[in-house]
This record gives structure tokens, C-alpha cells and sequence, in this order.
């Protein structure tokens, strides 16, 4: 233990950490640069800030204030002591409806603070696209905006009063005359008057430098105003007093279709006399899908508001009027805007990848200019883009003349990076000729701070370094910042990483089979860290059960990026803090979906186990949970399901077999089926004669050993829907496909016994030479479906997607993979393809329950939506994950979080669940929770449908 740790430990009562984990975690935020620090503090309150400043000014050490780590420049990283806001320093003091204002620490996440004001019919103005997980401090220290700006203004705007903490410890409470200015500040406006007067760019988003004309006289020499924006370098925030505006009752977003972008850029100037709420621009490249959107290469997002939906409406369709427009749509319910939104928001991750997939990064993501310069300078900025031979896609704040872009710069080589620095300055040139600030958002940090005597001068900016000196003398607080920078092209986060491909087992076929391309798509926005999900999302539900940083998607990536790094974490694959990040991870794959750049932690946990454990005893669950198929095979050959259950239910036997096992004493073991799902196949007589599609029924291990009745029902509706049902071969060799077996001698005679397999356990348990064996295996055997044209139907969700994705990308060498991950159907998916006139039967009951998150990630839920709508089967199901996911809920020490991710979405969905409501629980999983832990039995949609049929 070091004298500084020491010395933090006797001196706050909040967490200090200066372990391997806690440093990695903020090593980066969502820029481009890295510095690696000493420890961490989470302080309780505003005296240990005070202790830690104290210590750390005893040390010589630097502190960093730090937030939801959002920001895109630079600002909070550090190499002293971290200031982690979030954990304790989170809540909302006070709010006061009738004076429109809120006291709020500065860990407090924006989302908390609107859902708070919401029912007083308030909201914070301000709201960046990272608005469920940015804090008020970091928004405060950025002077964030967001896309109602136009309406609302600034941080800035909305700031009242704020405490702080010097670095000597001084607390001040500052406001407007001068309140809480440290001594010395009001001397040095004072003799600056006429370079304040005449030094700063007049327009709505200038975020770079101090605000130091914020203290004019005639401006009511706002202390609080000027310290917004200054990025932790003036001192520490522990308090702010903010401002609320009255929100809308109701809304209305026009959305406006151009031709391309800069007829957008030029036409959102001219909105602004409408009074809108947001001007927001965006182009088709950022755009996944066009679906639900206007006709044009690019969109103007106009939000307006009034009394009533009508009055919104009518002030949407005067815009679409005054607009000369290609197309436009307006929507005024809630969740059609809120649809339209998330495409807007994601942008922000979307816009990280080039259209070819290739890799783009900040640095240039929010440069400013007045609005009516905004179409001149992007023509300008294109020019400049070319003849680097970069590209980037803008989008963003177009009624604010704020750009956000991110370039396909080269940050891995050296030509790169000389390449980086000189767009860099030229495009500075361009900014400041347009009349513009060099950040409009989110700060100047490392990547801009460098140019700022290009837009002010040497004057004002030697003005800046005075201030800094006023407010802190020591030059303690987030040194290197704002004032006497860090040279921009220097802690580039990507100079650490291997610069040859590691030897991995997966293919990435999205990052080029490069593992640290992979690791590199986290760009740190912060999405996995949101406290609760939004429609049918997934990700993180281990972060929502634990609120830890290391439990996050961002979390683990940013560990898998230190330990290719080696300058932290120096062990590589056998990393303990890796392993241990990881293990709470219940690879639901919610983030390869709900990431906007599609980060695969599930993937990246069987890579890592792969290796960690390679020639090393593995932990007992993963040979009891991870070779699952087989234990049960030989129960189900020796026809020993009765005896096992017998042996379960006896409590002291369970209990050892649990410990043995490496499963959590609170579990109940899951009873073996007494018939296997195939042996029923072939003892039932033979259905009548179909003349619909063939479709192959994959007998996956859940339905096969332990959920038949799943399988049953399936093959009663497919049947009834004219479908002929087969299943897939059990002989390597020239076996047909029919009924799961082949009875010709010559067949028996040349042909070795064998079972579809798709891995699933192997491959969540890090066992990726098993798994590839037994994919292999099933190659081999599904030869004779994949000669066919017909489908594969598989019932568990899990086992769908891995056969859609970790078959082809652990096997990205063998080309039948892919043909039979293309084969991939789901239950819904197959009776809307193949039996596309079949009406089901009329259930006509509500339903509750959760869609699976494997579903969510990968397969996707439309084809089951418009099912069950077909079926009068009506309501929602939740979002977020069970918490069993497979054999994470199973293995000792995950029962706590498994069952708070439950209690998260799925179990609180089935307490209010209207009377008589059918529980759907497509995976077993699932439906082994919900048992386990509310007695209620979920069932398959198959069940469902197949009762329904009964019953007609």
C-alpha cells in the first residue's frame, strides 16, 4: 500500500481503490486519449472531496472529477486520484415545483432528475443523447447541451447556484455579483473589460474556454455561469442549485425530408422563428433502416409543443408548410416519437462505423458556427474532409449550427496520426473563419484545448491561464486541460494496443478476425450503464442488478483493452480481474443489439474463457452446466430420468450433488424428462399425409431432456398448419431426412451414431474446442438437410441464436456454417414463411412474460409479435433478461444477481399481470425462473397455440 492510499484511507469514509480493476475502469472515457491514474475515491460526501484534496494536494497529486464518463475530449482521464461521483454522491436533495428548481449532487444521472421533476409537469432543459447516464456534474463541468437547446439553452442557462470546493480547500458558494468568486477573480475582469467585451464569439454554442465573460458587469457578474464549462479544472462541484422549465403537456415531431444534407443545413436556420423545441439534423448514412421515415437522403427532426396534441400538431404542420421539403411526416403519439428519437440518439454510437463497417472516432465531434453559416461550413468542412482523404458523416444540433462527426481517422500508425494532427489544425482555421467555437458541446479537453489560441488568441487565452492560477494555484485540478494542454496527438488510448492480430478462436467477421478491433468498438458512450431499459432492451442487466462499473458492458471492454495493453493488467488471458469482471456477465448478447456498435460481450467471454482456462482445471460448473448434452444423454440412454429425480428430491443428496456441481445450494435441480422428446417422435403414429413445406424440428437439449411437451406442441401446430415435420438426421453417412433416424443397412452398416448439437453450453462456458467438435459433428450430420431447401425450426431461443452466429463465427473456416445459420428459423418465423395462410387458433387471452433476450440480440420478435396478435393473445412483454440465462443462474455465488436481474422486468411484469393472463416464456430458462422463484409456470408460445387447437 502506498503513503497516498494509506494516507486516502484514514482520511475519507467512501470507497479508495488502487487495484488493477478500479484503475483500469478509468483509464478512458469516451475520447480518444488514455492515461492511466493512481486510484479512485468514491467520496461520500462533500468532506471526504475535501479530505482527498487535501491529501492529494499534501502528495503533489492531481485529482480528476469524473461522472457517467461520457465525455468525448479527453477531460476525464487523469494520472492522479479519480473522483467517482456516481456511486455515492448520486442523489437528488431537493425539488422545489413551485420555484422550478432542484438541488442535485453531481453523481446524479440526468434521467433520475426528469423522472423526478415529470409529475410536477417539469424537466431539466438540457438533454444530451446520453441523457440516462450522464451526471449533472459532468453536464455542469461541460456545459452539455443537448437537442432542445434551441428551446431551452445550455447547462449554463439552467445553472442557479453551485458549491464548490477549491483545491485548497476553500468552499464557496457561488452565484450571481460576484458570489463566491475567489479572491483575485474580480481584479483580473476587471482589468480585462474591453478583451471580455470584444474576445468570444457571439453565438448560441460556444462551449471552448472559460466563460470569463460570463463576470462582465452587464452580464450581473455570474460566478456560477463562468465556472460551467471549465471541466473540473477550477474546482470540485458537491452541490448545484439548477433551474426546471414548464415541459409541454404535449408534442409533436415533424420529421422533414431533403435531398441531402446540406439543404437540411441551410433550411434549419429558417425554423427557428417557429419557436420550436429541437432543430435536429441527421443523414441517410447514420441510418440503419429508413423504415418510418420520410422520403429524403437527409432529415430535419422539429419537435414542437403545446396544451394539447392538437396545438402541437397544428404548430408541426405550420413548420411542414413553411418548409420547402421533399417529404415529411408528423407523429404526435408517444411511442411513435419515441421510435423516431432512438434513431437520432444512436447516432452517436452508429456514427462510429462507416457504412463499410470500417472504424471512426471523435475529435471533431462538435465544433460550432452561427446557424446561418451552419450550410457554408459543411460545404467547407466536406472540402477539407477530401482532400485529406478522410471521411465522416455529420449530424446533430443543425438549429444550433452544432456539428457532431465522427472521422475514419487512422490513430494506429504514425502516418496516421501526423495525418490526425494537421486536419486538426486546418480545420480549426475553418471553425474560427466561420465565426465558430471549436467545441459547441462537449468540452475542449485534450483534443481541442491545444488549438484554442487559433480561435482566441494568445491574449485571451494567457487571460484563461490567469484564472486558472486564481482559482487554482496549484495546478491540482485536471492539469493538462483547458490551459497549457497536453499536446492533442499525445495518449491516443490506441497506441497501447497489439499491433498484430492476436491468435483467437473466433473469426470477427465484423472487425477483420481482429480481436483488438473488436475490443476497440466501446467508444465509451455509456449505453450498457443505464439504470432501466426502454421497450424490449436487454443490456446490461448485471450492471442494473449491481450499479458497478466493472459490470458493465464498458466496464469489460475497457479491461479486455488494458489487458492486450499489458501495462495494467500484465497477466493476459490469465487475468484474475478479467475473469472476475467477466464472471458476472450472463452473456444474454443484450449488447450486440442494444449497443449502437454492436459490442459482443458474450462472444468475448467465451474468447476470453477459452484462453484463461486452456491446459488449466476449469471451476466444476463448467463440466457439470457446460457439458450438459452429454450428462443427459447418458441419463436418457440408460433410461435413468426416474432414478435421478428420485436422488434430487432426496434434500442431502441434492445438496452434495449441488456442491459437486458447483451449482447454488438455492437452486432446485430440474427434473429429467421421463420421455425424450425423440423417443415420443418415434413410438407416435405417423401424422396424415401433408402437402406443405418440408421443416426440420432441431431436438435441442432443453426441449429433448428437459421441456418434451415444448417439442410435442410444436409439432401439433406445425402439422395443423399444413407444414410436413422431420427431424434431423442421427447417422453421419448418407442418412435421409425424415424421421431422426435411418434404417436402411446400408446406412447403419457405413454411418456413426450421433445427435444435433448446437454447442450452446460449450460455448458460454468457454469450451470452444468442444464446441467446435460437436458443431463439427452437426455439420456432418445436417449434410442431408443442407442438400435440401428446407428449413430448420429450432424452439429455444438460445439455441436459435447460437446456431445463427457462434456457428458461423467459430467455424468461419467451414462454408456449411453459414448455410445452415442461414437455414435458421424460429417457431413464428416458420409458420410466417411456410404456412403464410394458416390462421391460429382464436386464444383471445392477455398475455405477460418477458421476450427472450437471445431473441431480442439476435433473432428478432416481429414474425412471434404478429403470431400472437393473429392469435388474440394481447399486451406486451417486457424487456430485460430472466437472470438464469443457461448456467449462469445455476452456478454458485450468481444467485443473488440472477434473481435481481429477474426482479428487474420479468418478475415485476408477472405480479401485475391481469387475471388469466397467459405467462409466455419461450426459453427454458426462463421458464425455470419463473418457477423457481414466483411458482408460476411459463410456457412456450407452441403450448400455447397447440392448447388452442385443443380446445377448438
Amino acid at each position: 500500500m502506498t503513503d497516498l492510499e494509506a494516507a486516502l484511507r484514514r482520511a475519507v469514509r467512501g470507497e479508495v481503490g488502487f487495484d488493477v480493476t478500479s484503475r483500469a475502469l478509468t483509464t478512458m472515457d469516451a475520447s480518444n486519449y488514455r492515461r492511466v491514474p493512481l486510484g479512485v475515491v468514491a467520496p461520500r460526501d462533500a468532506d471526504d472531496v475535501a479530505a482527498v484534496l487535501g491529501v492529494c494536494r499534501e502528495h503533489g497529486v492531481p485529482v480528476v472529477a469524473r461522472g457517467g464518463g461520457t465525455s468525448i475530449a479527453g477531460q476525464a482521464t487523469g494520472t492522479g486520484v479519480v473522483l467517482d461521483f456516481t456511486r455515492h454522491m448520486n442523489r437528488l436533495v431537493s425539488l422545489d415545483a413551485e420555484a422550478r428548481t432542484a438541488m442535485v449532487q453531481p453523481g446524479l444521472v440526468l434521467d433520475r432528475l426528469q423522472d423526478a421533476a415529470a409529475p410536477h409537469g417539469l424537466r431539466f432543459g438540457p438533454d444530451p443523447s446520453t441523457h440516462s447516464r450522464c451526471t449533472l456534474g459532468g453536464m455542469i463541468g461541460n456545459n452539455s447541451c443537448g437537442s432542445h437547446s434551441v428551446a431551452w439553452g445550455t447547462t449554463a442557462d439552467s445553472v442557479r447556484e453551485l458549491t464548490v470546493l477549491t483545491a485548497r480547500g476553500k468552499r464557496l458558494r457561488l452565484g450571481q455579483e460576484w458570489a463566491g468568486a475567489p479572491d483575485g477573480l474580480r481584479d483580473l475582469v476587471d482589468g480585462g473589460l474591453a478583451r471580455l467585451r470584444t474576445g468570444f464569439p457571439d453565438l448560441p454554442r460556444r462551449i471552448s474556454g472559460y466563460a470569463l465573460d460570463a463576470l462582465l458587469p452587464e452580464r450581473g457578474a455570474d460566478v456560477a455561469r463562468s465556472f460551467c464549462g471549465s471541466e473540473g479544472t477550477l474546482g470540485v462541484l458537491t452541490q448545484a442549485e439548477v433551474r426546471l422549465v414548464e415541459a409541454p403537456r404535449a408534442r409533436a415531431l415533424a420529421v422533414l425530408g431533403y435531398a441531402d444534407e446540406a439543404g437540411a443545413a441551410e433550411a434549419a436556420a429558417g425554423l427557428l422563428p417557429y419557436g420550436p423545441l429541437t432543430v435536429e439534423g441527421m443523414a441517410v448514412d447514420l441510418v440503419p433502416s429508413t423504415e418510418g421515415l420520410p422520403r429524403g437522403g437527409a432529415w430535419l427532426f422539429v419537435e414542437t409543443g403545446g396544451e394539447s396534441e392538437a396545438e402541437a400538431r397544428a404548430r408541426a404542420e405550420a413548420i411542414v408548410r413553411a418548409a420547402d421539403v421533399v417529404d415529411a411526416r408528423v407523429v404526435t403519439d408517444p411511442a411513435g416519437r419515441r421510435t423516431l428519437w432512438r434513431v437520432r440518439e444512436d447516432a452517436s454510437g452508429t456514427a462510429t462505423r462507416m457504412p463499410d463497417g470500417s472504424e471512426a472516432w471523435p475529435g471533431w465531434e462538435d465544433c460550432a458556427v452561427p446557424p446561418a453559416r451552419l450550410g457554408a461550413y459543411l460545404r467547407d468542412f466536406r472540402a477539407l474532409l477530401t482532400s485529406h482523404g478522410l471521411r465522416g458523416t455529420p449530424y446533430g444540433h443543425f438549429g444550433d449550427g452544432c456539428i457532431h462527426v465522427r472521422i475514419d481517422f487512422d490513430l494506429l500508425t504514425d502516418a496516421g496520426v501526423a495525418r490526425f494532427r494537421r486536419f486538426s489544425e486546418e480545420l480549426a482555421d475553418v471553425v474560427v473563419a466561420h465565426g465558430g467555437s471549436l467545441s459547441g458541446e462537449h468540452g475542449d479537453g485534450q483534443a481541442r484545448a491545444e488549438l484554442l489560441p487559433r480561435m482566441y488568441g494568445a491574449e485571451t487565452v494567457a487571460l484563461f491561464e490567469r484564472a486558472k492560477a486564481v482559482w487554482d494555484p496549484d495546478d491540482l485540478l485536471n492539469p493538462g486541460m483547458l490551459v497549457r494542454p497536453a499536446p492533442l496527438d499525445t495518449n491516443l488510448r490506441f497506441s497501447v494496443l497489439p499491433r498484430e492480430p492476436v491468435d483467437v478462436a473466433f473469426g470477427y467477421p465484423s472487425d477483420g478476425g481482429d480481436f483488438s478491433a473488436a475490443v476497440r468498438r466501446c467508444v465509451g458512450v455509456a449505453k450498457c450503464r443505464t439504470t432501466s431499459v426502454t421497450g424490449s432492451g436487454v443490456m446490461c442487466p448485471s450492471f442494473r442488478a449491481t450499479g458497478d462499473e466493472e459490470h458493465s458492458t464498458r466496464g469489460r471492454a475497457r479491461l479486455l483493452h488494458e489487458m492486450l495493453a499489458g501495462e495494467l493488467v500484465t497477466d493476459g488471458w490469465r487475468s484474475t480481474e478479467v475473469r472476475d469482471a467477466l464472471d458476472l456477465c450472463l452473456s444474454c448478447k443484450g449488447c450486440r443489439s442494444d449497443c449502437p456498435v454492436e459490442v459482443d460481450m458474450a462472444t468475448y467471454k467465451a474468447e476470453f474463457l477459452h484462453h484463461h482456462y486452456a491446459g488449466r482445471r476449469r471451476p466444476a460448473a463448467h463440466y457439470a452446466m457446460g457439458r450438459l448434452p452429454v450428462w443427459l444423454r447418458w441419463a436418457a440412454r440408460a433410461r435413468l430420468a426416474p432414478v435421478v429425480n428420485a436422488l434430487a428430491s432426496v434434500r442431502p443428496l441434492a445438496a452434495v450433488a449441488k456442491r459437486v456441481g458447483g451449482i447454488a445450494r438455492e437452486r432446485d435441480l430440474p427434473r429429467l424428462a421421463r420421455e425424450p422428446f425423440t423417443r415420443w417422435w418415434r413410438r407416435r403414429p405417423s401424422g396424415p399425409d401433408r402437402s406443405g413445406d418440408l421443416v426440420v424440428l432441431w431436438p435441442d437439449t432443453f426441449t429433448e431432456h428437459l421441456s418434451p411437451s415444448v417439442g410435442r406442441a410444436a409439432v401439433r401446430v406445425l402439422e395443423a398448419a399444413g407444414l410436413r415435420v422431420a427431424l434431423p438426421p442421427t447417422l453421419r453417412g448418407r442418412a435421409a431426412v425424415g424421421d431422426g433416424t435411418s434404417k436402411s443397412a446400408a446406412a447403419l452398416m457405413t454411418a456413426r451414431r450421433g445427435r444435433v448439437c448446437c454447442g450452446l453450453t460449450y460455448v458460454s462456458t468457454g469450451q470452444l474446442d468442444q464446441a467446435r467438435a460437436v458443431l463439427r459433428r452437426t455439420l456432418d450430420l445436417m449434410a442431408p438437410v443442407l442438400e435440401t431447401s428446407a428449413p430448420v425450426v429450432v424452439l429455444e431461443p438460445s439455441c436459435a441464436a447460437a446456431l445463427r452466429t457462434d456457428l458461423p463465427e467459430l467455424l468461419h473456416d467451414d462454408p456449411r456454417a453459414a448455410r445452415l445459420a442461414a437455414r435458421v428459423l424460429t417457431f413464428a418465423e416458420a409458420l410466417e414463411r411456410h404456412a403464410p395462410h394458416w390462421t391460429p387458433p382464436a386464444v383471445d387471452r392477455p398475455v405477460t412474460g418477458q421476450t427472450h433476450c437471445h431473441q431480442h440480440a439476435v433473432l428478432g420478435d416481429a414474425p412471434d409479435r404478429r403470431l400472437r396478435e393473429a392469435a388474440g393473445l394481447t399486451g406486451e412483454l417486457t424487456g430485460g433478461c430472466c437472470g438464469l440465462a443457461g448456467n449462469f443462474g445455476f452456478e454458485a455465488g450468481h444467485y443473488e444477481v440472477s434473481t435481481a436481474c429477474a426482479e428487474d422486468q420479468l418478475l415485476p411484469a408477472v405480479r401485475e399481470a391481469p387475471e388469466g393472463a397467459v405467462v409466455l416464456a419461450d426459453g427454458f430458462s426462463c421458464r425455470t425462473q419463473l418457477e423457481q422463484l414466483a411458482g408460476v409456470r411459463g410456457r412456450h408460445l407452441a403450448e400455447v397455440l397447440a392448447e388452442g387447437l385443443e380446445e377448438e
